[in-house]
Order: C-alpha cells, then structure tokens, then sequence
C-alpha cells in the first residue's frame, strides 16, 4: 500500500516533539502504533518496522524524546530529561493523534524499547481507554532498581552523572527513587506482547517475566541469544508479530 511520510512537530510544555508520521492511503482512518525510542537512543531507530507497517495499511509516529537523546535536535538538555518528561512527551503524542483525521483514536498502540518500553508501560497503565494494545521490547523496568543500589542515599547523588555518552541531571534519579513499576502497570488490563532476548546483558529477562504474571492479558516471547539490541533477523520476527498483534 502507498503511504506519505512528512515530520510531524508537537509542541507542548514550551517545547516540541519532534517525530515523522508514516500514514497509509488507505481512504480511511488507520489503526497507528507509536514508537518510543531507548536511551540515547533517536526517532529513527524503529524507522525500517514503522515502513513495513505502513505498507501493510498501519500509520506509524516515530518520535525523538525531548532531552532523551544527544543524537537530536530538540527544545530540551540531556540534564533536565526525566521519566515524566518523557511521559509528558508520549502522552502528548498520543493525544495529537487522537485528534487526527487520518488516524483511527481507537485503535492506537504503543511499542516501547528499553527505557522507552518502561515510558510506554507506565503511560498505558495511566491511559488505559486511549491505548489499544502494548507492545514492550526488553522494558527497562530496571532502571529504578539500578539507580537505588548505585545511589543507595539522595546525599549520593551527584548534579549530573554520564552514562553511554549522555549526560542525566540530578532530577532524572529522584524522578526514578520511589518508582516500583511492578505497582503500577498492572492497571492496564488490555493486551500486552512482552518480547525480551535470554542474552540480554543490560535488562535482565526476569524483570519481563515478572511483568507477564503482573499483566492480566500478556504474553511474553523469549528470543534465544538475541541481547538488549536484536539483530537483524530478530527484529524481523519482531516486526512480524508486532503486526499479528496489531490486526487482531
């Protein structure tokens, strides 16, 4: 199927999303899934899976996390990110295409990967009737775990920490202190597709084994050998159930 791709700028808060819409030809409103990048990671890193649903008849948003990646221009420093802005950013994505003439607002889906995929998870269990179905490759539901043990105390933590290249402010780890997403993503009782490698050396598996015994309705994949990254081969099996799921 023909599709249009054309950026797609949301502005909200004093600052802009900035993101591409894939939307089909498909003389109706289409079902759209969003996409939400890792850390440090960029609107362009599920591109080659939002093509492939696009051509299938599915829009897609593919967006940059203000502040979420020193990979983008965007209206907000790497230092002043946290979890909520980011869930600022994809609750406003979400509500622009709600409002969208092309895109059909009840059957919008998040797909989320790492720290994305926790922004995700925590979005749809606060937006449960505006999100259609969740999709989470190996969720970062670690990371307030592993920011509590490296700064067991709020006088441990430093104005700003690098980590792969990426500067976090203070805010980013005190946004993340009391966090237990085991308590909260529970409240979203639609369909979840959990999809998290056995190799996977920065998100440990059991928290998305853990996760699938919390949602009501999931169901978690386990991809052998593939880490936190899948190769090629596994991102095409990824695509392929994204859109099962999104049909059904």
């Amino acid at each position: 199927m023909k599709y249009r791709t054309f950026s797609f700028p949301i502005p909200h808060r004093g600052r802009i999303v900035n993101g591409t819409l894939r939307l089909p030809d498909a003389g109706s409103p289409a079902p759209a899934v969003i996409f939400s990048h890792g850390y440090n990671g960029s609107a362009n890193d599920f591109a080659p899976v939002a093509e492939v649903l696009a051509e299938r008849g599915i829009a897609s948003y593919c967006f940059d996390f203000c502040g979420g990646s020193v990979h983008a221009q965007d209206t907000l420093s790497t230092v002043d990110m946290t979890i909520k802005t980011e869930m600022q950013d994809l609750e406003a994505s979400l509500d622009r295409l709600k409002e969208y003439d092309g895109i059909d607002k009840n059957a919008i889906f998040l797909f989320g990967g790492s720290q994305g995929g926790l922004v995700s998870a925590l979005v749809a269990a606060e937006r449960e009737r505006d999100v259609a179905g969740l999709v989470l490759l190996f969720p970062a539901l670690c990371i307030a775990d592993n920011w509590r043990e490296r700064y067991p105390s709020e006088a441990d933590i430093p104005d700003e920490t690098e980590l792969w290249g990426m500067k976090l402010g203070k805010n980013f780890f005190l946004s993340v202190r009391n966090l237990d997403p085991f308590a909260i993503i529970g409240r979203y009782t639609k369909r979840v597709l959990i999809l998290h490698g056995d190799a996977d050396d920065v998100v440990p598996l059991s928290y998305s084994e853990k996760a699938e015994t919390i949602y009501p309705d999931s169901e978690l994949i386990v991809f052998h050998g593939e880490g936190h990254g899948f190769t090629e081969s596994g991102m095409r099996d990824v695509t392929d159930r994204l859109l099962r799921f999104v049909c059904r």
